[in-house]
């Protein structure tokens, strides 16, 4: 995330706005807070007054969004859990590929949002507003909100009613809801989940669901559409995940 060494404190808060940016700029404001401005900014290509590009605007967007939204839905029963913060720290290193640098701005996101008077709600909405008609980030971030909610084993009922806002202000359907949500809390065969399928659905429906989560989540594609690279990783890995679940499912049918 090499868009992080263009910011600075207010910087951020200005470039982001609204909930997002409150936080973000308190959070990138202590992660620099050692340095001296001068020295930072000769270190940026271009100096002063750089502008963020819209790729690196929805980075940052999604950076603070999942960290803010995260830290919220951690505290959501009243304690954060070290089970929880093992699963964001996977997070951090496994699917976004943190630096260290980075990795510590994102804890300081997730401190910062801890404590803020802004609600779980509040950071969705402006991830929305971003990410409307990005369907594939939009479940991505309510798989890692699962993740994170279920990582003791249990989706608490406060837990499960932040999940269910993020649903309704996403628009994401609650039959996705329950499949996704069926992959975290339900022991049963997950793989189904993975292509949004029900496990009584016939073998032509399984093919066609896959073709169309194929098509949608091809690595090329996502990088045709000028994604962040981050967001090329999701889609890569979530690739993988889709062709695995097929693989297993079509075994085990005899198609």
């Amino acid at each position: 995330m090499s868009w992080l060494g263009k910011m600075i404190g207010g910087t951020i808060g200005l470039a982001l706005g609204g909930p997002l940016g409150a936080v973000a700029g308190a959070a990138f404001g202590h992660a620099f807070v050692d340095r001296r401005e001068d020295e930072y900014l000769r270190s940026i290509p271009g100096g002063k007054g750089q502008v963020l590009s819209s790729n690196e605007e929805a980075q940052l967007v999604f950076f603070t969004a999942a960290f803010s939204m995260l830290a919220k839905i951690s505290k959501a029963d009243g304690r954060i859990n070290e089970e929880e913060i093992k699963v964001v720290e996977k997070f951090m290193i496994n699917d976004l590929q943190l630096d260290q640098a980075s990795r510590e701005t994102a804890q300081n996101i997730f401190r910062n949002a801890v404590t803020s008077s802004q609600t779980f709600e509040d950071f969705a909405r402006q991830f929305y507003s971003v990410f409307k008609y990005q369907a594939n980030i939009i479940e991505l971030m309510m798989d890692v909100l699962f993740r994170v909610s279920s990582a003791d084993g249990n989706i608490s009922d406060a837990e499960e009613q932040m999940i269910l806002s993020a649903t309704r202000i996403f628009n994401f359907s609650q039959s996705e809801f329950n499949r996704l949500k069926s992959r975290y809390v339900k022991k049963s065969d997950p793989y189904y989940a993975v292509l949004k399928c029900d496990e009584n659905a016939s073998n032509e429906e399984i093919k066609k669901q896959y073709r169309t989560l194929v098509q949608e989540y091809h690595p090329d594609k996502i990088q045709a559409k000028g994604l962040p690279e981050e967001f090329v990783k999701f889609a890569t890995d979530k690739f993988t995940e889709i062709q695995d679940a097929y693989e297993h499912i079509r075994k085990i049918r005899g198609f």
